[in-house]
């Protein structure tokens, strides 16, 4: 089906279209307040009437105006279940998402044992499984062992299964037209560029999830050791993410 939703706009952030084209774009956002330029399908609705469960494809063409060195923020596009909305009257809940995600420096959120915690990713999180919600009581303790490089090394990639965490950097430049697609199934997740096969997650979200794209000037910061923040930044120049060809089936 042809996707069809919603539109947010915060602060600095619009969304135009033009000729097949959305438009998601910052300028003269600064860090006195949160911008953001956003589709989704998500809005007016709770967590279990979202329309996505698998099996589902999630096909789009995308570029941004900027390298990935130059962006800046956090941006993207996929499924996820709106973990917590303060305009929305829905409780918090674990994140759980299967995405393309950016975050620019100082964003630095490293789940995936080896890969970097900002940067253009596939990615794919489940944190509201059973597995995952019984290390909600024994995380004080995991924070204060994992400060041991040895502890921390023998325990997060059992905290990262638990999670059903995966993720990989995609390389390629974010300004030329590129098509992304996601296959989303009950057994796990692929994901592609340009039809080359970048990340299988074996274990995702069984649903249903909602549809995003969104390009805003935040960052975050959620380390395995005990780091934490969250903040706003300036953007300086003009920047966007256009998407065309958007289906989900």
């Amino acid at each position: 089906m042809k996707w069809t939703g919603s539109t947010v706009e915060l602060g600095a952030g619009r969304v135009t279209r033009e000729g097949g084209v959305v438009r998601l774009s910052l300028q003269n956002a600064t860090s006195n307040r949160y911008s953001d330029a956003q589709i989704d399908d998500t809005s007016g609705r709770p967590r279990r009437s979202f329309f996505w469960k698998p099996p589902v494809r999630l096909s789009l063409r995308a570029r941004f105006s900027h390298p990935s060195d130059q962006l800046v923020g956090t941006a993207g596009f996929g499924f996820w279940n709106v973990p917590l909305d303060p305009g929305r009257p829905m409780a918090p809940a674990l994140p759980r998402a299967i995405w393309f995600f950016f975050g620019s420096a100082p964003h630095d959120v490293p789940l995936a044992a080896g890969v970097p915690g900002c940067g253009w990713k596939a990615a794919c999180l489940d944190a509201g499984r059973l597995q995952a919600v019984g290390w909600i009581p024994l995380a004080p303790l995991a924070l204060l062992g994992m400060q041991s490089r040895m502890i921390f090394e023998w325990l997060w990639p059992r905290i990262q299964r638990a999670l059903a965490v995966s993720e990989a950097i995609v390389p390629d430049d974010l300004r030329p037209w590129r098509r992304y697609a996601i296959d989303w199934g009950s057994k796990g997740a692929d994901f592609w560029v340009d039809g080359r096969h970048v990340l299988r997650a074996p274990v995702a979200p069984p649903g249903p999830l909602g549809f995003v794209a969104w390009l805003d000037n935040q960052y975050a910061i959620a380390t395995p050791r005990g780091r934490f923040g969250w903040g706003r930044l300036d953007v300086v120049e003009p920047q966007w993410l256009e998407i065309a060809d958007l289906e989900i089936e």
